[in-house]
């Protein structure tokens, strides 16, 4: 049974921006996003010159032998993008998955990285 007057296709569901913290080091910064329901396999992080992308589509679980009939509980299509700094090294991206938290790291380039100068006696 469908609702046809509310049903939609798969790619016409609104984008949602997940929320994402931001931390920064010495050595790189840090974003953290929170996408509940994106498996691993779902999950896209891409970069396009200075331009971080974070997709991801969530899936409905369902107990063991059922099936819905009916939903009204919407299933997120995350998608955030982030301008990245000429700080940063965007070839050494990493970026990792857990429990719907996506962690992904951004090294600094080596000639902005704080360093201590040695100080030579005589």
């Amino acid at each position: 049974m469908a609702n046809e007057s509310t049903a939609r296709r798969d790619d016409e569901r609104d984008w949602m921006a997940p929320p994402v913290d931001i931390f920064e080091d010495a050595d790189a910064v840090t974003l953290v996003a929170d996408m509940p329901g994106v498996a691993p396999e779902k999950l896209h992080v891409g970069i396009d010159h200075e331009v971080l992308t974070l997709e991801g589509d969530a899936e409905m679980t369902f107990p063991d032998g059922l099936e819905a009939v009916h939903v009204d509980t919407p299933v997120p299509r995350y998608r955030r993008t982030f301008t990245l700094s000429g700080d940063l090294d965007p070839r050494d991206i990493s970026a990792a998955m857990k429990d719907g938290v996506v962690t992904v790291r951004i090294p600094k380039r080596a000639e902005v990285k704080p360093r201590r100068v040695e100080v030579k006696v005589g």
